[in-house]
C-alpha cells in the first residue's frame, strides 16, 4: 500500500505547477486549465485522506469539487469566447479595455 505522504508530495506538485500556471501565463485558457490542476490537486488529497481515514467523506467532496470544476469550465468557455470576439486574442490582460 502507498503511502499517504506520496500522495501529499504529488498533490503538492500538481497544485505548484497550476499555482505556477495561474501566476505567469496571460493565455485564458492556460489559466483555465492551470485553475483546473489545482482543483485536481485538491481531489488528489480529499481521496487520499478518505482511503487513510476509510470513509467516504473525501470523495463525496472530490465529486462536488468535480461538479463544480465542469461548471467552471462552462462559464470560462463562455468567457473566453466572448473575450476573443470582441479583442480577437485570448491575451487576458487585453480585457482592461473592457472597462468604462
Amino acid at each position: 500500500m502507498v503511502p499517504v505522504e506520496y500522495y501529499m508530495l504529488l498533490s503538492a506538485a500538481v497544485f505548484c505547477v497550476g499555482v505556477f500556471g495561474v501566476l505567469t501565463r496571460r493565455n485564458a485558457l492556460v489559466f483555465l486549465m492551470s485553475v483546473e490542476l489545482m482543483l485536481n490537486a485538491a481531489n488528489l488529497n480529499f481521496v487520499a485522506f478518505s482511503q487513510q481515514w476509510g470513509n467516504l467523506v473525501g470523495q463525496t467532496f472530490s465529486l462536488f469539487t468535480m461538479a463544480l470544476a465542469a461548471a467552471e469550465v462552462a462559464v470560462g468557455i463562455g468567457i473566453v469566447l466572448v473575450l476573443y470576439r470582441n479583442f480577437k486574442d485570448v491575451d487576458v490582460t487585453t480585457a482592461t479595455s473592457m472597462r468604462w
